[in-house]
């Protein structure tokens, strides 16, 4: 099964584009996944089961270009994610706090939360996204919860940014 690339980009990008942000912390490099990843779709001639393991391949797709992004020269060397933090603007300061302690996560913290409350995913569809195994996904839950917690009963936590 392959769907049209414009009936995915139309359900999903907005999607991939918040996957992809958790990763890079960058608005523009989150655009580049997004579209990157419809063209990796789009050249690929790999069949699918049905719709939701296109869905799963695309954020595993998306992921993947993400990490790779970051672990780049280029983007090590650019506007700090400080800067545009300023330009963010929330409904209530609880989002904005919240906001500010999933981005201070490790992104391995960050991805797992994202997929589990954003995207709906189930423990085990995640593993299978981030190709670990289920207790490793819980484990992450688990601790990127606690530390969510920490960070906002005591109001402040140590930047950890990876």
């Amino acid at each position: 099964m392959k769907l049209p690339v414009e009936y995915l980009a139309e359900r999903y990008y907005n999607a991939l584009y918040r996957i992809a942000f958790q990763v890079t912390k960058s608005r523009e490099d989150a655009e580049d996944v997004a579209q990157d990843t419809f063209m990796i779709y789009y050249k690929t001639n790999k069949q699918f089961e049905d719709e939701e393991h296109i869905r799963a391949w695309l954020f595993r797709i998306a992921i993947n270009r993400a990490k790779n992004i970051v672990s780049s020269f280029w983007h090590r060397n650019r506007e700090s994610f400080d800067e545009y933090r300023q330009e963010l603007v929330f409904e209530q300061d609880e989002d904005s706090e919240l906001f500010d302690a999933v981005m201070k996560l490790p992104k391995k913290y960050r991805i797992v939360i994202h997929l589990y409350y954003f995207e709906d995913y189930s423990i085990k569809e995640i593993s299978q996204i981030i190709s670990s195994k289920e207790g490793t996904v819980k484990s992450r839950l688990s601790r990127a919860r606690k530390m969510i917690e920490s960070t906002l009963k005591h109001g402040k936590g140590a930047d950890r940014n990876e």
